[in-house]
């Protein structure tokens, strides 16, 4: 990333609140970063091909959702032979706490899994957290084999 390369967060998420919270945490803790909103996993791929719009930094993942779920889009991205796309960072911030879940996705190649609390003070904390690792690494994943 270039200096004064607009910073995107792509947000590919269902619910009409999680977006509004995501939004006003992310407003206020890191303004800097502009939010594009995704309501389903359908669209992730093309907008990611997108090659008029800014390559997101980071790609905030719901898991459940309607139609293409949040496994298929990471499945699907890992598995792409585009290697912008088999690459981006995914965080997968999602209400879901089960083991199977969390298993699967980091199998499947999420690059966090961050749980989703009811609480708004939570919400805006873990959310930060998750958003804080990626933005001192520069938004860069380590070296894998994918």
């Amino acid at each position: 990333m270039t200096a004064g390369e607009e910073q995107v967060v792509l947000v590919v998420e269902d619910s009409d609140e999680d977006r509004e919270a995501i939004q006003r945490a992310l407003s206020r803790s890191h303004p800097e970063l502009v939010l594009d909103f995704l309501p389903d996993g359908d669209q992730v791929a093309d907008r990611l091909r997108d090659a008029t719009r800014p390559f997101p930094v980071l790609v905030l993942l719901d898991l459940n959702m309607p139609g293409v779920d949040g496994y298929r889009v990471l499945t699907d991205l890992r598995a792409d032979p585009d290697p912008r796309l088999k690459g981006v960072i995914v965080v997968v911030f999602t209400s879901s706490t089960t083991s199977a879940d969390i298993d699967r996705c980091y199998e499947a190649g999420a690059d966090s899994y961050v749980y989703k609390p009811v609480n708004f003070t939570l919400f805006r904390t873990v959310l930060q957290g998750a958003v804080d690792y990626w933005h001192t690494n520069d938004f860069v994943r380590p070296s894998t084999d994918l």
